[in-house]
């Protein structure tokens, strides 16, 4: 008997042991369209290290960001709320800028705080873009939202071109000269380097996460890859330039994919890989003004970055976790917005009482392969709501193309598509579903009155 009721004991407590937090890992591409890995369909991108996390994962196939541009969707997926509740959205100035004064407001509760209270350690590793000037107003710093580790550029690659010369400036965006881009290094607070090498923030990066996932081992960890590219201008290091069949574009996402593959490999050494749940988005939809040599490729969607027609928000999506998550496809709407409770859900941790949360859990789609019905997601440009979708259905109020084409249209009949059938947007039948017209219109309204007006962020300048 004594035996036996030993086993019982031991069998008892194994079973009431809690499970151990899951590491996080997070990558956001910049600008990187629905059709750009070769897990969704492109030609001659080769992604595998992309495509194997798909094959072995789950890979979303009506997954969105929360904006079209980068600032407002960076804030959405660590705030998991719609920008304009944050004001960190508005019409005229659609990014912060290099010159602004503002950022992420400190009330705001990030995910990287919240999982900070549940005992995670925290990193970020990348583009940050919620605020600059990190030593004159700290409060816009990483480090001053959970994050307690940060390596990267403050905001795009793009914003200090001090060092164009005048004649070349019409071009510099295509023309990929790194010592014409005044990007500036940082490691936490401290400047590294006011002008870093371009060619070498894929491989750093790279560097970076697996120092800090070596350093983390021991204890949960929640990590943020928002990479730099593809945004342009694009480099990529001299072991990927002119590697690819598609220039520059496709060597900057090959070396992309290879900075995945090195964190995977990472996880694995470790022996960490079954107990991390991996997820791999894009902020936005590709640039489609930078053209085919250096802007990237929505595939059967409608326009691009900019743009609240579907190659504008719908960005690839792909979740990986060894033994948990079952590998496959979904069409199952989801949406960065709900990255926040889902991970806050898997780590055991207090979602904010104070603060309303515009995402839906997603865990039992990713651990039971359940559907999730996330009702309502609304496509705002700037701090105005253009579209909104609910199933299958989407409704245009507003309508504009992207970066380029500065025109705005309203519609006094909004316009309607069934994307479950036509995703490219070209058949519009709001005269023939009257009543869907309605019932989406019903919900916005409910939608925006839940919504407070606030202060944007994103129009002050530096002046001095």
């Amino acid at each position: 008997m004594r035996p036996c009721l030993l086993l019982l004991l031991t069998l008892l407590g194994i079973a009431g042991q809690a499970a151990p937090k899951p590491n996080i890992v997070v990558f956001l591409a910049d600008d990187l369209g629905y059709g750009d890995l070769g897990c969704y369909g492109h030609p001659t991108i080769k992604t595998p290290h992309l495509d194997q996390m798909a094959a072995e994962g789950l890979r979303f196939t009506q997954f969105y960001s929360a904006a079209e541009v980068c600032t407002p969707s960076r804030a959405a997926l660590l705030t998991g709320r719609y920008p304009i509740r944050s004001g960190m959205a508005h019409n005229q100035y659609r990014v912060l800028r290099a010159i602004s004064a503002g950022g992420l407001p400190k009330e705001e509760v990030t995910l990287a705080e919240t999982l900070k209270s549940a005992g995670y350690a925290t990193g970020l590793i990348g583009k940050w873009h919620l605020g600059v000037w990190a030593n004159d107003r700290p409060e816009h710093h990483p480090l001053a939202h959970g994050f307690d580790y940060h390596f990267g550029l403050m905001h795009s690659n793009d914003m200090n071109p001090s060092s164009v010369p005048k004649p070349a400036r019409a071009n510099a965006l295509v023309q990929q000269q790194p010592e014409w881009w005044d990007a500036a290094l940082y490691r936490g607070r401290d400047l590294l380097e006011p002008r870093t090498d371009q060619t070498q923030l894929t491989q750093r990066y790279a560097a970076e996460a697996v120092k800090f996932i070596g350093a983390n081992k021991d204890r949960p960890f929640f990590l943020y890859l928002p990479h730099t590219f593809p945004h342009t201008p694009l480099f990529a290091s001299e072991r990927f330039k002119g590697k690819s069949q598609r220039g520059i574009y496709g060597d900057v996402l090959a070396e992309l994919d290879w900075n995945v593959g090195e964190v995977l490999k990472a996880l694995k050494a470790h022996g960490l890989a079954e107990n991390t749940l991996v997820f791999f988005t894009s902020d936005n939809g590709p640039w489609t003004l930078m053209g085919t040599e250096t802007g990237g490729s929505a595939g059967p969607l409608k326009d691009g970055k900019g743009s609240t027609w579907e190659g504008g928000m719908r960005v690839p999506g792909i979740a990986w976790w060894p033994g948990k998550i079952k590998p496959g496809t979904t069409d199952n709407v989801a949406t960065m917005l709900d990255l926040y409770p889902t991970l806050a859900k898997l780590a055991g941790a207090e979602l904010p009482a104070a603060r309303p949360l515009d995402g839906t859990d997603l865990s039992p789609l990713l651990l039971q392969g359940q559907s999730v019905d996330r009702g309502l997601f609304c496509y705002y440009r700037g701090e105005r709501l253009f579209a909104a979708r609910l199933g299958d259905w989407k409704i245009h109020y507003i309508t504009q193309g992207s970066y380029g084409d500065p025109k705005a249209v309203t519609h006094e009949q909004p316009l309607l598509f069934n994307l479950a059938r036509d995703p490219a947007e070209a058949l519009e039948v709001s005269a023939q579903y009257p009543d869907v017209v309605r019932r989406l219109t019903e919900a916005v309204a409910e939608h925006r009155k839940g919504v407070l007006p606030v202060r944007s962020q994103l129009i002050d300048v530096v002046t001095k």
